[in-house]
């Protein structure tokens, strides 16, 4: 074989596998709302019923004629199927919902069809066939179902490339849909599960979203909290199991757990001391399976081909094919009436003529066939009926106690009666909407008090599971070896949770984000290091590299990716100061210049707003080069802090940038006082013997001028008078 027709066998193969288990298996369809299996299950118990209730194994042995993958599926699939509720009526342990024991063998439990199931799934005449996986026998192709039935359902199922996840809803609430759109309303369904909870459904988003389920707590007093419901898909036993883990794992203190569930759920969760039941409640909804997220994903055979749909439209299409059914119903009702009306016209005629003497004479059974057919001529000309072959069989067959004791009067009024019922019938074929309302609120008002909505319908208030986690792992930092983790004991010590994230920044200019974990190793000389907090602000100060301009700039790290490497300096530039404190005051020095006036200057961080990390920020002092800068606190100025690590400790004074020893020898006259208050007042006797010597040095101020002019400091060129030296006394 080649091997282009191995790859055409092989495609045509797994294609065929693939579209029998979507269509055979996983997926339900749209028009009855049922896996394969599960029509299988109903057909036999349909075929099976007689009103009492008949084994399981033999119901399962039963549907084994139609089924083709043995007992254990269909036993799964017949208990699941009665745990619902609404189709199966039990008898015997069928397992427990709650704590998820499992159902007694098959020979052990009974069950059988309910009402309701008799009345909505079932009508043979109506119902297409097929042969079975053997040939032996037919199945029905679809049952002729009348209510959405995989919405009350739900369905999960996973195919070839694509899977299903249907929620289940309210019985009341789904008639409902179906009449508000038979009457042209707008309706919303929202799920309803059987284990009861409550669900938030902001994100339903009509079956093509998620919502969050949660169990029903009570609280009893300050440490006392008690599971009454629990959220869908899950047991009493795996509830426990997630918090006893979150438990052990430190997410949540919790002193005993006591499971008293029988037919209800309870479950008393006693919190440790330093707990309060507030709280407790929020670790167990952010740690636990107490809450938990479903997503909705629609997928149903509609026509035979696999669809992605809502549950809008399957409420549209169930309730169109309702129509259908319904319709089918009463043509298939109307004809019954006929021929019933057309079978007692022709008894009236043969026994009231008393055309059965005719075959008196006859000697063969073709002459009273012929006696009968002749003798009743003339009365279906007049009334202009139809006599068939059955027809004459059927008079033929009439016995002689009908015939002696035929009673004309109530003969004629069953008549009476039949041609009233056509005349409805009539009526609701021509109002079959209306007719489909009518049903529905029967259905409704006789079943609807059965099927109570479990689930209540909330707006959860969300919690930041961040912020409600306990922060119970201690991790540390060795400045010396550079390693930082949970499991690292060194002079910096933080309490963080698994959901907390390590930032640190390094003096090349870069910082990471790194996650909680055992070691990790920094390599490079750090600035800071710490615990994220989204909304602490960062102050940078950093030197150009070719120009040597300082830039300060301010800064929070808000969106990132772990492990990977951000620049706070821009690419060249050198990290003279870092801090993550609130206030500061900046005290730096410029470098010496030909006649310069002031040599020092100083500012606080607060008056340079916030910016991102990406910016390029502020030039701290013009274009004058800082030789040297320190920060110190507001709250004591005295205490100097040079460095990220010095504002956070002063035992670990790290210098950025060190002070030239020629640059920290100011003298007097280099700096002139900013402030030149009158120091006494000054007589006019004086003023006069100043004023000649004023005069004479008029030109010496102003040649003076001229070469403070033309000096490289344009910031300092505004004071003409700052390089003269004057004399206190000499002020006015």
């Amino acid at each position: 074989m080649s091997d282009t027709s191995l790859k055409k066998l092989f495609n045509r193969n797994f294609l065929e596998y693939a579209s029998y288990v979507i269509k055979e298996r996983a997926i339900p369809d749209d028009a009855d709302g049922l896996k394969p299996v599960q029509r299988r299950i109903l057909w036999s118990l349909f075929e099976m019923d007689d009103g009492r209730f008949s084994k399981v194994a033999n119901v399962i042995g039963h549907c084994m004629k139609y089924h083709p993958h043995g007992d254990q599926s269909i036993g799964d699939a017949l208990v699941s199927l009665a745990n619902r509720g609404f189709f199966i009526e039990r008898q015997g342990n069928f397992g427990n919902i709650f704590t998820g024991d499992r159902a007694s063998a098959p020979r052990y439990i009974e069950c059988r069809l309910t009402d309701l199931a008799r009345e909505t799934l079932f009508n043979k005449r109506i119902t297409d066939f097929s042969p079975s996986y053997d040939g032996r026998n037919s199945e029905p192709l679809l049952l002729p179902v009348k209510l959405p039935v995989v919405l009350l359902l739900g369905a999960e199922g996973i195919a070839v490339g694509l899977s299903t996840r249907i929620l289940p809803h309210n019985f009341q609430e789904v008639l409902k849909a179906q009449i508000a759109c038979l009457r042209d309303q707008e309706f919303e369904l929202f799920p309803d599960f059987p284990q009861g909870g409550r669900i938030d459904v902001t994100d339903y988003d009509d079956g093509r979203g998620r919502l969050r389920n949660r169990a029903r707590i009570e609280k009893q007093g300050q440490k006392n909290l008690v599971i009454r419901e629990l959220p869908w898909g899950t047991t009493t036993e795996s509830l426990i199991s997630s918090i006893e883990l979150a438990a052990n794992k430190g997410k949540i203190k919790v002193a005993s757990i006591d499971d008293y569930t029988t037919d209800s759920v309870e479950i008393n969760v006693r919190l440790s001391r330093g707990v309060d039941s507030e709280e407790g409640l929020k670790l167990l909804f952010a740690h636990t399976d107490c809450e938990k997220p479903h997503t909705s994903n629609i997928i149903v055979i509609q026509d035979g081909y696999p669809v992605e749909t809502n549950v809008t439209e399957l409420v549209h299409y169930s309730t169109g094919r309702l129509i259908e059914i319904l319709k089918l119903e009463l043509k298939l009702e109307l004809d019954d009436f006929r021929n019933r009306l057309h079978w007692l016209d022709l008894e009236q005629i043969f026994i009231e003529n008393r055309l059965y003497k005719s075959i008196e004479e006859c000697t063969s059974w073709e002459n009273v066939r012929d006696a009968v057919r002749g003798s009743l001529q003339p009365f279906i000309e007049k009334q202009m009926i139809e006599v068939t072959e059955e027809d004459i069989d059927k008079l033929l067959s009439l016995k002689i106690r009908r015939i002696s004791r035929f009673d004309i009067e109530s003969h004629r009024a069953e008549m009476s009666d039949i041609k009233k019922k056509m005349k409805k019938t009539r009526f609701h074929l021509r109002n079959i909407v209306e007719f489909a309302v009518d049903y529905l609120e029967q259905l409704l008002q006789k079943y609807g008090k059965g099927y109570p909505r479990r689930t209540s319908i909330e707006d959860f208030s969300n919690i930041d599971v961040k912020k409600v986690a306990i922060r119970h792992l201690k991790a540390g930092f060795n400045s010396e070896t550079g390693l930082l983790g949970t499991s690292i004991k060194g002079e910096k010590v933080f309490n963080v949770s698994e959901y907390d994230r390590f930032v640190f920044f390094l003096k090349n200019g870069t910082y990471k984000v790194v996650p909680v974990q055992d070691k990790y190793f920094i390599d490079g000389e750090i600035l800071h290091c710490g615990v994220l907090d989204k909304s602490l602000i960062f102050t940078s100060v950093y030197q150009q590299k070719n120009s040597g301009i300082a830039y300060i700039k301010r800064f929070c790290v808000e969106s990132f990716i772990l492990d990977k490497e951000y620049r706070f300096v821009p690419e060249g530039g050198t990290a003279v100061f870092f801090t993550h404190e609130k206030e500061m005051k900046l005290d730096f020095w410029f470098e010496r210049t030909k006649r310069m006036r002031k040599r020092k200057d100083d500012c606080l961080i607060s008056e340079y707003r916030v910016t991102s990390e990406g910016a390029i920020g502020v030039q701290l002092c013009g274009k004058k080069i800082i030789s040297s800068i320190k920060g110190s606190s507001i709250d004591d100025d005295a205490i100097a802090e040079e460095g990220e690590f010095a504002a956070e400790s002063p035992e670990e004074e790290t210098e950025i940038s060190e002070i030239s020893e020629e640059a920290t020898e100011i003298s007097e006259e280099d700096i002139v006082p900013e402030d030149r208050g009158i120091s006494k007042p000054v007589s006019p006797e004086k003023i006069d013997q100043k004023t000649e010597e004023y005069h004479r040095r008029v030109s010496e101020v102003l040649k003076q001028a001229e070469e403070i002019v033309t000096q490289d400091d344009d910031d300092d060129s505004g004071d003409l008078f700052g390089a003269i030296p004057i004399d206190p006394e000499d002020d006015l």
